[in-house]
């Protein structure tokens, strides 16, 4: 590698460091909360309002779009706090149900109260799977990978079709945790990875983490189940659509997958050319440690909230 391109990858480590470390200061949030959403956060959050984010949702589907949400915020530490989570949750499936709009939910068990107890999130989510509208299952940290694919599972053996999960290319465990799951035909979401996690557990290096996505990808699209390619990565979507040329598999078999804000004509390109494009369109109030996460995936996107902060 050459020493500019060696120091670009340095510095852009260094900044993505630094912006995932801010997400847990309590003096930087208060300041981005102010003025984020004003300033520029609204890119990538649709609103704080169910209303808002309904709004946002319907225009994407005008654009030929699909898209999922998340209602933002994690942790929840009291059980009697995952009962509105679970509430507010029903109240977005019916409302995207009685709108008729083409969109799902997306969620954290951390929402659902992992942290309190596992039987706790696991029967809440079913709740909410009862309701029978797709829902996918956030992945987060390292620490939460286990359970959450236990509760996956578990589901998946109760008969429910309408879940699926996600896993995180970054983490040197997910080859293996891939093919535990492949029995089942599962409905996978393949990220890069966006948590701040110490080297013994993922990889550090960028590089590292493409070449390791884009093996699992090749494993998933052969392998059955739906795949839904979470990138913004030009050279990696243009792997999969080769890939799946390639080897005959059909359009509906996988999806592209987005984020609201980063690259949407590059959404609207791969609709054009008839491929199937999701958008992850959250919303709330915590939406804090949501945009520090965006930040730090792509720090470029640090340069136009920048910019709005200063027009401000």
């Amino acid at each position: 590698m050459a020493p500019v391109a060696q120091l670009n990858v340095a510095l852009n480590a260094g900044l993505r460091k630094g912006i995932l470390a801010a997400a847990d200061s309590s003096r930087v949030q208060r300041l981005v909360r102010r003025h984020g959403m004003r300033l520029g956060a609204g890119r990538f959050v649709a609103g704080e309002t169910l209303d808002e984010c309904i709004a946002v949702l319907r225009r994407l589907n005008d654009q030929g779009l699909h898209a999922n949400t998340t209602l933002l915020g994690e942790g929840v530490l009291e059980p009697t706090q995952t009962e509105a989570v679970v509430a507010a949750y029903r109240e977005i499936i019916e409302r995207i149900t009685s709108e008729e709009l083409r969109a799902n939910v997306a969620l954290k068990l951390t929402h659902l109260g992992l942290e309190i107890d596992e039987e706790l999130a696991f029967a809440n989510l079913k709740r909410l799977l009862e309701l029978g509208s797709f829902v996918r299952i956030d992945m987060e940290q390292s620490q939460f990978v286990e359970a959450t694919l236990r509760i996956y599972r578990r589901l998946r053996e109760d008969g429910f079709d309408n879940v699926g999960t996600v896993l995180q290319a970054y983490l040197y465990r997910t080859p293996g945790d891939l093919e535990s799951l492949l029995p089942l035909a599962p409905n996978l979401r393949l990220v890069k990875g966006a948590y701040l996690e110490p080297e013994p557990v993922a990889y550090p290096r960028k590089p590292d983490v493409d070449t390791v996505y884009e093996k699992l990808l090749e494993r998933m699209l052969e392998a059955g189940g739906h795949t839904a390619v979470a990138t913004h990565d030009d050279r990696l979507i243009q792997h999969t659509i080769r890939f799946a040329d390639a080897h005959g598999i059909a359009r509906d078999r996988f999806e592209f997958q987005m984020l609201y804000g980063v690259r949407p004509q590059l959404q609207l390109d791969l609709v054009r050319r008839g491929y199937k494009v999701l958008v992850a369109t959250p919303y709330g109030p915590e939406w804090y440690p949501y945009l520090m996460r965006r930040l730090g995936e792509r720090p470029a996107n640090v340069l136009f909230f920048l910019k709005n902060t200063l027009r401000g």
